[in-house]
């Protein structure tokens, strides 16, 4: 590597994408929303687990693509020389270990998730960016990322042994599988953003036809409705947030598809992952106690009304961070 100092933190950031940080947190947060629970200790262990896999994807990414970049973007750090290849590829290994370790401290299935996020991570890398499967594989890396927050937000309580427990394991399983389709759905809703702006991104540094942008575009309003349904104030804003934080860069590519306009576009779409996430946070169904508590012998561990002041105050939070990576990326670009 060659540079000291802020150089050197500079070509960092510039290879890790630092601006693109503020849309991770948001998954975990929106996977934990969408079981019904408030963030938990799994969940900051899910935020830095993706985290982590993130910033080695991008790391990887870039030493995958060192040939393609120093005839396209030859002021990338690595083709710039700012940054020796093996390093990079050092901290992808040393970042994709890290996020595993934080992934197994909240439990077994997180850390199935996780590692089943890394491989999607390693082979989009490597194999599948620039095939017809790399849209598909980013789409799932960020479905996968959901999951793991979902997954790290804990397990229900135990039924108690007693006479009514078939009835309540009935109820238990209606509840359970309302979750279920709460989490699959909020991922795919983060999946089909993600595959989207992954398919603009395809051409942002040779321009293209402005089909591709117009279906993102088709792709976010459609989505923007989606996380609209729940009629909450703060899910209500999210969604507005979100379709006019992608829409705009989208019809302006979709009428010039050229390298800038294309790029900005992407820009726009990563970003509106924040609000997107929030709107999934804010919107998750709340899931009440199948019987009452006193019924089932059993205290809920969050009350209903916590669990959806959580929602909206995750919801908020996330919000908060749109100006944070909409400032950051004017230093760093996200893509």
């Amino acid at each position: 590597m060659t540079g000291r100092g802020p150089g050197r933190v500079a070509a960092w950031a510039q290879l890790l994408r630092v601006s693109a940080l503020f849309t991770v947190p948001g998954d975990a947060l929106a996977g934990a929303a969408a079981t019904g629970r408030v963030p938990t200790r799994g969940t900051v262990l899910a935020a830095g687990s993706s985290l982590c896999l993130y910033e080695a994807g991008m790391a990887l990414n870039d030493w995958a693509d060192r040939a393609e970049d120093a005839r396209e973007r030859p002021e990338r750090p690595l083709p710039s020389g700012r940054i020796h290849p093996a390093a990079a590829l050092a901290a992808a290994g040393g970042l994709t270990a890290a996020g595993l370790a934080l992934a197994a401290r909240a439990g077994r299935l997180p850390l199935a998730t996780a590692t089943a996020l890394a491989a999607t991570v390693w082979s989009y890398d490597l194999r599948l960016n620039g095939t017809p499967a790399g849209p598909a594989a980013m789409a799932t890396a960020r479905f996968l990322d959901v999951l793991l927050g979902a997954a790290a937000a804990g397990t229900a309580a135990p039924l108690p042994s007693d006479g009514a427990a078939a009835p309540r394991a009935r109820e238990h399983r209606v509840r359970d599988a309302s979750r279920a389709r709460d989490v699959w759905g909020a991922a795919a809703l983060m999946g089909g953003h993600t595959l989207a702006v992954t398919a603009v991104s395809r051409r942002e540094t040779r321009g293209g036809a402005p089909g591709v942008p117009l279906a993102a575009l088709g792709a976010v309003g459609a989505i923007a409705a989606c996380t609209a349904r729940r009629r909450t104030p703060p899910a209500l804003t999210a969604s507005a947030v979100y379709a006019a934080t992608a829409a705009r860069p989208l019809l302006h590519a979709a009428l010039n598809p050229s390298p800038p306009l294309l790029q900005r576009a992407v820009g726009g779409g990563i970003r509106a992952m924040i609000p997107l996430q929030a709107a999934l946070a804010a919107g998750a169904a709340g899931v009440r106690p199948a019987v009452p508590a006193s019924a089932a012998g059993v205290r809920p561990a969050v009350p209903a009304r916590q669990r959806g002041t959580g929602r909206e105050l995750a919801a908020v939070a996330l919000l908060a961070l749109l100006p944070l990576a909409r400032r950051m990326s004017r230093k760093v670009s996200p893509t």
